[in-house]
């Protein structure tokens, strides 16, 4: 059977399931396929009971919980447009984005609903509580009506939290986001004995597609956390849940990677020594993937990264621990999925090789470095940015293929291989390409070092990094001392740290990518919500001789 809309997807999930559970809060309440109809049916009333019609946008500013998914549904199955927002941006963004959207209605949780301003609230026809689907505030109380959509009318209207710009409405289709469906279980299929752990904000495309809007068609029982996915949230959630899937972005991974792996056998000489030398650190991490695949519930077959790079350490670590993971490649404009592989079929540093019925393709190659700039022609790919038209035709080609505005490039076997971001390359003293991601790899690497950028000033490479403070502290005691009983200590030790990671860094990379300066950034660097550090904050900020102002909170 082909699914070409979510109205069809959301019928037949609730009637071909009706008695098995599809969504759950971990130690809360379980909604089966048959009450997600239900509610979904309560919420169509709500909304055209003030007025609403098919075509109608419907702002979901919501945390995950079940009554999310049940509201995606019941607007888009309406023939309505879902405006799904991510919950970290501002108040002013909100209210912004809200407007953009031509919003009507609103779908709310409790404390996001405190970020927005009165004037927001009041102009909207009716604003509903996603808790327990009760209204809130409405103004207007006339008929309104559904509609059946057509696979080519725009489902979804995502705002993008770019890391480069302001954001913009990336209109999807229902045709695109099920044939995510059909990409998902052709790269690995899920049924109704999976259960999926969700801990991704349901609003960024890569949950909502892969980790919600997928399973539901398939069956199967999703969990969310009502709580940030902290290692003391998520180690409770993971023992009982004991999930089979699981999506998270790489820091996750890393944080594991560094805290847990990297530190235990960084943490004496003896342990370093057995580390380097490539057998026995096989071993090491086969034992350390053990321990790991116990904590994540003994279960998990599908471990899904996405969002962002994933260090390479970490990503040898999970290769050679033997942990079922895959990553995946795409952008909210292609709903997401663009290339992937099952986790049997991993290459190091691959995203795999471009999806069944995705077309990928470079651009502009350097004919010295074999990259270029991927192209790709998708079912899924967005019709372009809500009244944005000039920016809509600047990322897609003459011949009608979205530009993603990565570097990348494939191997003989057709393995993809992401470089970094167009946008971000350095051009060197020499015409060289230089890649900050690539430096930034090895920059993290470092035991010290928590995260990093690399900027250009005036023809010189710095790095702004933000140490790891408590490896620091934990690793070196003598440092632990005389930190706590003096600060300038500490400012000494780290200034004697960044000759040390900079001697570190240029070792390990080609002479035109060497870094000038390490400058610590004390904050933690402002980030979007899959955990990407928004770089135009820093490139013009540093430019200017100016620290970058901190977010606003939840942004």
């Amino acid at each position: 059977m082909t699914i070409n809309t979510l109205y069809e997807l959301a019928r037949n999930s609730v009637e071909k399931f009706a008695s098995k559970i599809a969504f759950s809060m971990f130690e809360g309440e379980d909604v089966t396929y048959a009450e997600a109809g239900r509610r979904i049916a309560k919420v169509q009333e709500i909304l055209t009971g003030a007025g609403l019609r098919a075509g109608d946008k419907v702002a979901l500013l919501s945390s995950n919980m079940p009554n999310w998914g049940v509201c995606y549904f019941a607007v888009t199955s309406a023939g309505m447009v879902a405006v799904p927002i991510l919950p970290d941006f501002s108040g002013e963004e909100l209210d912004m984005i809200i407007e953009h959207s031509e919003a009507k209605a609103l779908l709310v949780s409790d404390k996001l609903f405190t970020k927005l301003s009165r004037e927001t609230i009041e102009r909207l026809n009716v604003v509903v509580r996603t808790k327990n689907l009760g209204v809130i505030a409405q103004r207007v109380r006339e008929e309104g009506s559904t509609g059946i959509p057509k696979p080519d009318d725009i489902a979804v209207i995502i705002y993008t939290s770019g890391t480069t710009s302001k954001p913009k409405g990336v209109m999807l289709t229902h045709a695109a986001l099920c044939a995510q469906v059909t990409i998902s279980s052709s790269i690995f299929p899920v049924d109704g004995d999976d259960t999926f752990l969700s801990v991704l904000p349901l609003s960024h495309t890569y949950e909502c597609s892969i980790g919600m809007i997928y399973p539901f068609s398939m069956g199967t029982r999703i969990v969310y956390l009502d709580r940030p996915p902290t290692a003391s949230a998520l180690m409770p959630a993971l023992r009982a849940v004991r999930p089979t899937v699981m999506l998270i972005v790489p820091l996750v991974i890393e944080k594991i990677y560094r805290h847990q792996v990297l530190a235990k056998f960084n943490s004496t000489r003896f342990w370093r020594t057995l580390y380097r030398i490539g057998f026995l650190r096989r071993y090491l991490n086969r034992m350390a993937g053990k321990k790991l695949m116990k904590l994540f519930g003994g279960r998990l077959r599908f471990l899904g990264i996405g969002g962002a790079k994933l260090d390479g350490g970490a990503e040898k670590f999970l290769l050679e621990a033997k942990v079922p993971y895959a990553i995946g490649y795409g952008l909210t404009e292609t709903a997401p999925l663009l290339a992937g592989a099952a986790p049997s079929m991993v290459r190091l540093g691959s995203t795999g090789p471009q999806a069944p019925g995705v077309q990928l393709r470079l651009e502009n190659i350097n004919p010295e470095t074999r990259q270029g700039e991927i192209v790709a022609r998708t079912p899924s790919a967005m019709v372009g940015y809500f009244k944005n038209p000039e920016a809509t035709k600047e990322v897609f080609t003459a011949d009608g293929w979205f530009r993603t505005g990565d570097l990348g490039e494939f191997d003989k076997d057709g393995w993809l291989y992401i470089k970094g971001r167009l946008k971000n390359m350095i051009v060197g003293p020499g015409g060289e390409n230089i890649y900050p991601e690539d430096i930034e790899t090895v920059l993290n690497s470092h035991v010290c070092i928590a995260d990093s950028i690399v900027t250009e000033q005036e023809g010189r490479l710095i790095a702004l990094v933000h140490f790891n403070r408590e490896e620091i502290e934990s690793m070196i005691d003598d440092w632990r001392e005389e930190w706590e009983g003096k600060k300038e200590a500490w400012e000494a030790k780290t200034e004697q740290l960044k000759k040390e990671i900079m001697d570190f860094v240029n070792a390990k990379v080609n002479r035109f990518s060497r870094i000038s300066e390490v400058v610590e950034e004390k904050d933690d660097f402002v980030k979007t919500p899959t955990q990407k550090i928004k770089r135009f904050l820093y490139n013009k900020s540093k430019k200017d001789g100016k620290t970058p102002d901190q977010p606003a909170a939840g942004k």
